[in-house]
């Protein structure tokens, strides 16, 4: 009893241990996976249907694991024993055994492939539902402005039945099978009684009615097993559905890069370019050529686009023939109405996207060749939608540079005029931020991103409409911060509010990807074209 007891409890902790730890490598693997997805992948799914990937279609296989797994291989265990004993006990006897084993197999096969497909299709269906229901919290907001509960309501209900649906339909044919293996069961009990007799009556195999008693009593031990097994399958074949979404996830396409050419931190020693492990305020390109050559060429920030196409979609191109340029220390503007190309034009420079004809240049190098992590360190970039995360205000002011000292952090929110609010809360630069930092005002949250850029210390900055959702006062506040934070670096400006874009080095006017209009502001004005239709108010941005 002892024995058994501490059996027990060794094999369950075992079978914890294995079952974490292969769900945890599971899911560490699924994060190191999605770390390497594209920006497409993100764009073209749901939230919630990844998440639903990671936890509900996880928790298919833990249980499958933890509980299946164990009874299916103590019960494999006692089969064999007990199909040894039958042929030892009698051979003819044992095939009318294995005929109804087959006949059980068969249905059992028949009635998981029917629910196979539904087991899936509802794994899917909460994916969905859980996509709706992130949707629902992020906009609870927009829901009541909108009085769009009631439409919500039915929304959900339409996921939530076909979600009930889907369950109802993969169950019914799951949970069909205990009892039919039961019935086959008691008619094997029946048969064997009846091939037994007429054995024993004809002098056959030197049955005797003592061995068919024994028969019997194996024939049941053989058979309880197999409808042991059969009341996992509803776990079985619902693991399998969920492993098949985490598969389908893990052989998702990575991104590609093809680039060579890194970033590097250099001295200048005897007039030339020198790598060094030291943290400088130099950077440069390190390029390898195909003779062996090592060239060094001094990150300026010079841009060039040459004859530019992109379509996100085949035969849907949102990108025709832009070329444009700026040189170190520009301030270069995009404005154009909505869907004209000015995002568009920004995840190209971060190779978010590859085009698919022209060529994109920095610092006279094709971008294809630079590694997209090294292209990207030199990068900075603002957008509309902030994005803080979980953890203190310094740390996400240091989340793009992790060996910031104190006095840095403090220095880049001087410069972002993210200061002085930061000291005015409870535990200032070490208050802690939860739910996208939903406590701070969207200026406030906007100023903690410019921070966060301005001490990665870019030499080109990306400002994508970054003052467009904050007030007229918080603007000028945030436009101070990032007017300190663009001195000195190659800046691209996408703006709705065109005030801001006024000294811009070159302001370039898109509509439908094509550039239509380049030049100052004076220019522009004096052109009276596109441009000064928008500025005037003639012609609104839609």
């Amino acid at each position: 009893m002892v024995f058994g007891v501490v059996s027990g409890f060794l094999s369950s902790r075992l079978m914890v241990k294995v079952s974490e730890g292969t769900l945890k490598q599971i899911r560490d693997e699924m994060f190191v996976k999605m770390q390497r997805l594209p920006i497409k992948y993100f764009d073209t799914h749901s939230h919630g249907d990844i998440m639903s990937r990671y936890t509900n279609d996880t928790d298919t296989l833990s249980q499958m694991i933890s509980q299946s797994i164990p009874e299916i291989i103590s019960v494999f265990t006692t089969i064999i024993v007990i199909f040894v004993s039958m042929i030892v006990t009698n051979i003819y006897l044992t095939l009318v055994v294995l005929a109804f084993l087959g006949i059980i197999l068969l249905v059992t096969k028949f009635m998981t492939s029917r629910s196979g497909k539904y087991f899936l299709k509802q794994q899917e269906a909460v994916g969905k539902l859980n996509g709706y229901i992130e949707e629902m919290i992020n906009g609870q907001k927009v829901v009541k402005v909108f009085c769009y509960e009631e439409r919500a309501k039915e929304r959900f209900d339409k996921l939530n039945e076909e979600l009930s649906q889907n369950v109802y339909n993969a169950n019914k044919f799951v949970n069909c099978i205990g009892p039919v293996n039961g019935n086959l069961g008691n008619t094997l009990y029946a048969v064997i009684a009846i091939v037994g007799g007429l054995l024993a009556v004809n002098g056959i195999g030197n049955v005797t009615v003592g061995l068919i008693v024994a028969f019997l009593q194996l024939s049941r031990t053989f058979i309880r097993p197999i409808n042991q097994v059969s009341r996992q399958l509803n776990s079985i074949v619902m693991a399998i559905a969920g492993a098949k979404r985490i598969f389908e996830f893990m052989d998702e396409d990575p991104e590609t890069d093809n680039g060579y050419v890194t970033l590097v931190n250099v001295k200048e020693e005897n007039g030339k370019l020198v790598e060094t492990t030291e943290r400088t305020e130099k950077w440069a390109w390190k390029h390898p050529h195909s003779d062996g050559r090592l060239e060094y060429i001094e990150l300026k920030g010079h841009i060039e686009l040459s004859d530019v196409d992109f379509a996100y979609e085949e035969d849907k191109t949102v990108l025709h023939d832009i070329s444009l340029y700026a040189k170190p220390g520009q301030k270069i503007a995009f404005v154009g109405a909505t869907g004209a190309g000015k995002t568009t034009i920004t995840n190209l420079l971060n190779r978010f996207y590859d085009i698919e004809d022209g060529k994109i240049r920095y610092d006279g190098i094709n971008i294809n060749k630079i590694k997209k992590d090294d292209l990207r360190l030199s990068l900075g970039m603002v957008l509309q939608d902030t994005n803080l995360f979980t953890g203190t205000i310094k740390d996400n002011i240091k989340y793009g540079r992790d060996d910031a000292t104190d006095e840095e952090v403090i220095e880049a929110a001087k410069l972002a005029n993210a200061h002085d609010f930061i000291m005015r809360l409870p535990n200032g630069y070490d208050t802690e931020l939860s739910g996208d930092g939903a406590s701070l005002s969207q200026g406030q949250r906007q100023l903690l991103a410019i921070a966060r850029c301005a001490l990665c210390d870019p030499p080109v900055m990306i400002l994508d409409e970054a003052t467009s959702s904050i007030d007229t006062r918080t603007e000028k506040i945030v436009q101070d911060g990032m007017d300190k934070l663009m001195d000195g670096r190659t800046v691209f400006v996408i703006a709705h509010r065109l005030s801001t874009v006024r000294n811009a080095k070159a302001i370039i006017v898109l509509d439908h990807g094509r550039i239509i209009e380049r030049g100052t502001h004076d220019d522009l004005i004096a052109q009276k074209g596109q441009y000064y239709k928008l500025y005037t108010g003639a012609f609104e941005l839609e």
